[in-house]
């Protein structure tokens, strides 16, 4: 069987507010992105990776990528529609049953003992997984004018992080029929959700940060310069 690795990065990563997406910031030297692809090569030396980049990127350096096998595709206006669009660019190679994993580009901190355990997690669930931490702050509920509404239970509740692993053909399914019936899809898992199937959640580690907010550059460059953090 063969894995797929997607990596959505088209977004312009407006809320870094950056002259830069930020997936090409510097993180010891290196851009993002190169975090990211070296990481995921650490674990899964074998995989094809699809690599879904804006079709005006010119920033964009093939020298970043270490895989043998990979391809760029042109990415579209959201995460579904740049998922999609790589899914598409290997359906002559995909089996439905293939392993589909998707990654956050800005997710440079990802272990690869998450890695490995979401995939075995992914291919013994025919629902497939993500990895996911448990919420351990208090959860307020706001209401419309910014004051607190209520606290939730944070019972059960987890964070969504990345990668999240399904079949080829259920992941395919799921997202066709999430833009046919105008589901939002906010995450893979989300649209494997809105079909009635129910992912596993692989609980991983809490430094698996996404680098969103100008702070997180620095949270994530301390983080990799921790002993063993890249």
């Amino acid at each position: 069987m063969t894995l797929f690795l997607v990596v959505p990065a088209a977004g312009v990563g407006s809320r870094m507010k950056a002259d830069r997406p930020k997936q090409y910031l510097l993180l010891q030297g290196r851009p993002l992105m190169a975090h990211t692809l070296s990481r995921l090569h650490d674990a899964f030396p074998e995989a094809v990776l699809v690599l879904c980049l804006d079709h005006e990127d010119d920033r964009f350096d093939a020298s970043m990528v270490p895989f043998a096998r990979w391809q760029r595709v042109r990415g579209g206006e959201t995460r579904a529609e740049s998922v999609r669009a790589g899914l598409a660019s290997v359906a002559e190679q995909a089996a439905p049953d293939d392993l589909v994993l998707v990654h956050d580009v800005a997710r440079p901190c990802v272990q690869v003992e998450d890695l490995h355990r979401l995939h075995a997690a992914a291919g013994e669930h025919a629902d497939g997984a993500l990895l996911a931490a448990p919420v351990a702050d208090t959860m307020k509920r706001a209401d419309d004018c910014g004051g607190v509404l209520r606290t939730e239970s944070r019972a059960h509740l987890f964070h969504a992080l990345t990668p999240q692993g399904f079949r080829y053909d259920l992941l395919c399914q799921a997202l066709d029929a999430a833009r046919a019936g105008g589901v939002e899809v906010t995450d893979e898992a989300s649209a494997i959700e809105a079909l009635g199937r129910s992912p596993r959640l692989v609980p991983g580690r809490r430094d698996n940060i996404k680098v969103t907010h100008p702070e997180d550059l620095a949270l994530a460059g301390a983080l990799l310069a921790l002993p063993g953090g890249d």
